[in-house]
Formats: structure tokens, sequence, C-alpha cells
């Protein structure tokens, strides 16, 4: 076990598995304190290796990330403390494995519930080569000005409150890391403050005991007295209690063991830590409190009296009016035998007091406080995740799975942020079934098929394939919507509208085929157009459709209204015929591309069957046949 401080400003750790909240802490707390340099060197992810970012001040920084307690101890030589976040089933063995690490010193392990058997064999390793464990069931300890582990004293407020900014003149520790907070903010308020305090967890079987931190407090010459909080339970106290019989501390020590009211309960009362179980009056609160009192260490007579006690004890030390060398402060420990250095003048130098600096608050911690406003990166309108459930379009997804929405109303939900008639959500689930796939030789099936044979994944498969949808294939939905709705809106006969395109040299969006002809139509377009006479109130501009079809058939047998001239010009009567859009918006739908859309996500089902198709037949690298090409000067 060290004699001597254990940590200092410079003082670096290691933090294994990553918690964000405590590390952010630490940093701020470096920050509060002046410290140069973080005091987390790297943190420890099994498996994961790279950078996380957090705040040292308001400057971001980027911390390194290592797999293994090796990696990490290799690249940072002087980070001795190994902050242990692991839980209780892996804490033993990630502990035992930084304690052998050279450059660890100190092991602060905060999982409770850690095998004892585990803890006595990490307490026998450390004891056997001069280390130090804190813990298990640990909050850490903290070093007044200098350093902190993980979540010590708890919110930065607190911290400031209690002074912890700045070292005092008070050795503080105690078994509980609640209790801990309470005694900093108490110590504060009557001595000068902390110098160092240390939770050496609530556990049977403590890494580190009260009596190790007391005798290390004890050769530190900045702590003037300390301050010990027991607990029922054990018996760690009585090592404390015959350090102070044989003389071994020679500075004021105020304790108290907590528990007391365990004997009001008729039977053996578990109270909050494993160890806090009295298992005998030896082991009482009543018994170790006169046991401390009985050997020379200031014991009140209730925890209420606790703050009185350490006021009146500090102030001996720091009065010169009281300063009587032969007047003894508690029983064994006399002003004449204190340190040289802990008496100036019949004083304790003052502490000089420091504003410390303001920690910039998370943009969301000062959002949700009214201190700052700021503009959102993001605007959305179709679905919101964050209540109980997700929205699409104000509609809980409870609703939509219990009123049985089909994927049509989804669509229409996301896309166009209402509730469509069904007949129009049954058009649209249609489309997509009918659209869904074209077989294995158009350009986009091809692609995907080539590329899974090239062992590529799915995504990846079925990226190559909707990158060939376009104005050639799959993606004139939208203009043959946009020029046949120009062409009825503006009342051009069909003759008009075919020449004045051929006049532009634009083929008609919507019209032609490769293989369907005059008399062999489309059995897709036979069926869109037979469902939308059965259920659309209007077809305006799919009658149009047809009468332009008319016309081009008379000129070549396969200008035929093919699949996109179809969903185009019936998508148009389903936007005007609902009632439901407004022209602008008809106008926008069109213009932004939500037609094509369609045919995206209808063939996205199609390409992603040819991916499988191919990994499932285990075809082999496609190379193109070289009887296929024509190679020409």
């Amino acid at each position: 076990m060290a004699t001597g401080q254990l940590f200092s400003r410079n003082t670096q750790a290691l933090f294994y598995n990553y918690k964000q909240l405590p590390i952010q802490r630490m940093l701020d707390f470096d920050f509060l304190c002046g410290r140069e340099t973080p005091s987390v060197a790297g943190i420890i992810n099994p498996g994961s290796e790279g950078f996380q970012k957090l705040f040292f001040g308001q400057e971001e920084i980027a911390i390194p990330v290592h797999s293994t307690i090796e990696a990490a101890c290799a690249a940072h030589p002087t980070a001795d403390v190994f902050i242990n976040f692991a839980s209780f089933r892996s804490a033993a063995a990630s502990s035992m494995a930084a304690l052998k690490q050279p450059t660890i010193r100190v092991v602060a392990i905060i999982a409770e519930g850690v095998p004892e058997s585990d803890t006595k064999q990490l307490i026998g390793y450390a004891r056997s080569n001069n280390k130090v464990v804190i813990g298990p069931a640990t909050v850490g300890g903290i070093q007044a000005g200098a350093f902190k582990i993980g979540d010590t004293a708890g919110t930065i407020d607190n911290i400031i409150q209690c002074k912890l900014y700045r070292p005092g003149s008070v050795g503080f520790v105690s078994k509980s890391g609640g209790m801990s907070n309470e005694l900093y903010n108490t110590i504060a308020r009557v001595t000068d403050g902390i110098y160092e305090g240390i939770a050496i967890g609530g556990d049977v079987f403590p890494g580190s005991t009260l009596s190790d931190h007391v005798l290390r407090f004890n050769n530190i010459p900045q702590v003037k007295m300390m301050v010990v909080l027991g607990e029922l339970g054990g018996r760690d106290e009585y090592s404390l209690v015959e350090a102070l019989k044989q003389g071994k501390v020679n500075k004021p020590v105020v304790a108290w063991v907590s528990g007391t009211c365990a004997r009001l309960f008729k039977s053996e009362v578990q109270f909050g830590h494993a160890g806090a179980k009295s298992g005998g009056e030896l082991e009482s609160a009543q018994a170790k409190n006169q046991a401390l009192r009985d050997a020379g260490a200031v014991v009140p007579t209730s925890y209420e009296a606790f703050e009185t006690s350490i006021k009146e004890t500090f102030e001996k030390l720091v009065s010169s009016a009281c300063l009587e060398l032969s007047k003894p402060i508690c029983k064994h420990v006399s002003l004449s035998n204190l340190h040289n250095d802990q008496v100036e003048e019949g004083n304790i130098p003052p502490v000089k007091e420091v504003t410390p600096p303001q920690i910039p608050e998370d943009l969301n911690t000062a959002i949700k406080s009214g201190k700052v406003r700021a503009p959102t990166h993001i605007i959305s309108t179709i679905s919101d995740d964050r209540g109980e459930e997700p929205c699409y379009a104000g509609v809980p997804m409870s609703s939509i799975v219990e009123q049985g929405y089909g994927v049509g109303d989804v669509i229409s939900l996301l896309w166009f942020k209402r509730s469509l008639p069904r007949y129009c959500t049954h058009f649209i689930e249609i489309c997509i079934m009918l659209c869904a796939d074209h077989g294995p030789c158009v350009s986009g099936a091809h692609n995907t098929i080539v590329t899974a044979r090239a062992g590529k994944d799915l995504v990846s498969s079925l990226v190559s394939g909707l990158l060939t949808i376009g104005p050639r294939f799959g993606g004139a939905i939208d203009d043959a919507a946009r020029y046949f709705k120009d062409a009825y809106d503006r009342n051009l006969t069909p003759y008009e509208f075919v020449e004045s395109m051929k006049k532009k040299g634009i083929r008609v969006p919507g019209i032609g085929h490769r293989i369907k002809r005059g008399d062999n139509r489309d059995k897709r377009v036979e069926l869109l157009q037979r469902f939308a006479r059965t259920h659309f109130p209007s077809v305006k501009y799919m009658e149009y459709a047809v009468q332009v079809e008319t016309y081009t058939l008379s000129k070549a047998n396969n200008l035929v209204l093919n699949v996109d001239g179809a969903i185009g010009s019936l998508f148009l009567d389903l936007l005007a015929g609902s009632g439901m859009f407004s022209k602008q918006e008809i106008d926008e739908i069109v213009e932004i591309g939500y037609l094509n859309g369609l045919f995206v996500l209808a063939r996205s089902i199609g390409l992603i069957g040819h991916t499988f198709d191919q990994k499932r037949l285990k075809q082999p690298l496609y190379r193109h046949p070289w009887e296929d090409v024509l190679y020409t000067k």
C-alpha cells in the first residue's frame, strides 16, 4: 500500500469501458482546477479502436480509444491510474490485468457485486506489489484542485460549492460514496476544505481500508486533520483503532460510524452496502464509535453533532488563542506532537481563495434551461420519433397497425403527408406490384445480377441496378405526367401535342415499347386502366393519353401507351380527382419527382430478388462473351 499522496495535478488515468458522462465530468473538473493537460489519457473499449470526442473547457479534444489494456498502457506510459467501469462480471479480470501492468499504480473498481474471492485475489496481488485498489463498489476519490475519479463529488455545481477546485487541509475517507458528497459539503462549510477524499467502497472486502488511507494522510504534510466516516458491519474500523493506540497517527482524527439505529430493529438488518450488516456486538456502530473514542479519535454523540466536532477540531488547529501546546486535541494527539509544518505561529496558513473558471454548458443543457437559442439543422414534417412511439404524419405507429394500414397507406402518409382514400392507396400498391420486376434482361436487373455475381453485398448490388433508372429506363413516369398534363391543360389536340414534341426533337414520354404492339398491348397497362375506370372519380388525363396513343399508333405499331405513361397519366387523375390536392400541390408533386419514386421503390423489390437469386444459385463472376461484342476500328 502506498504511504503518501496518490494523485497530483499531473496524474493521468486510463478509463476502462467507455462512459461519456463520468469522463466528461473528469475533464470538466480538470478545467475547473486549471490543469494544463486532461486527466484522461486514453479509453479502453474491448474490441474498439479510434477516438472519442469530448470537451476540455471550450476546446473539443479527441481521446484515443484502445482495444486492450496492454495497448493502452504501452501508448500512455505516464498514465498510472486505471478507472474500471466494467460490470461486476468482468471487473475482477480486467482489474487484475491492469494491476499486472508495470505502469499502473492505482486501480479504482466502480462495480458492485464483484465476487469476494476475486476481490481477495486483487487485494493480495496489490499489497504484494505495492499497488492500491480503491473499491469495489466505490465512486472513487478526489484530490482537490488536482484529480478526481469518474463521478466523484457529483456535479460541477456541487464541486464548486464544496470548494474542491482548490486544496484544503482535511483528509477524508469513507465507505460510502453518496455520504462522501454530503461530507465534502459539510467539511467545506466548517474548515478550509478537502485536501484528499477517498470512498473505499461498501463491499465486505474493500481493496484498501480506512486505516490505509488515514496512515497515508498522516504522511502528507498538507493534510492537517482527518475525517473518517465508517459504518456498521465488518471490523475495518478496528485497524484504525489499533493505529491510533500505537501512536501511528499524530494528527487529529474526527470519526463517526453510521448505523446506530440498527439496535432499534428486533432482527438483523442489511443496510445499503454489502458490508453494512452487523455480525455481532463488535461490529455494531455503537461499539466501533466507543472503540474509536477510547483510542483517541474525536467521536461525537450523534451524526448530527459530527459537523460541530469537525468544526471545533479545525478551529483548535487554526486559532492561536487556543494554541496551548500541552492541551491535547484528542486523547493521543496534542498540538505539541503535530508536524512542524502544521503549525505556523499557531495557525494553519489560510487557503488562498481562487475564482474557478466558468465551465461552458453543453448546448442541450443550455437550451433546456432557456439560456440560449440554437437554430436547427434539419426540418422534418413527415415523421416524429420523440414520443413513446414513432408517428408517420401525425399518425401513431399503433394506429397504423391496429387500423390495418397497408403499404399504400404508409406511402400516402410519408410521401403526401395525408391519409388518402382507400382506392388511391390500393392503386399505389398495384403500381408497386406491377413494376416490381420485368425480368433479368432489362438494364437495372442486368447490372444487379452482374454486381451480385462479382461477390458484392446486397446494398452494392441494389444500388448498381437503381443507378440505371433514368429517362431511358423506368424514369419516364414524371416526364409522362408532366407533358400529358401540360398538353391537356392547354387544350392541345393529340395531333398538336405529338407534332409539337416532334418539332422540338423530344420523344413523347410514356409512348413506345421495344416489344409490345398495338395488337399485343401491355397487360400491366390494361390492368391499371381497368382499375381506374372502376374506382376513380375521373380519368380525364388517362383518356387523353389513350387519344394520344391512338394517334401515335397511326404512325407506328410499337408506339403504344407503356406502363410509364399509364402510371403517369393515372396519377394525375388520382391527384386531381381525389379532391385532396391543390393545383399548386399537384404541380409540385410532378416537378419534385414523386412518380419516379414509385418506380424506384417498386423495382427495388425485384432487384433485391435478383441479388438473392444469384447468391442462392452460387453463380460465378460474369464475363460478357466475345461473340456478343462487335470489335471494330
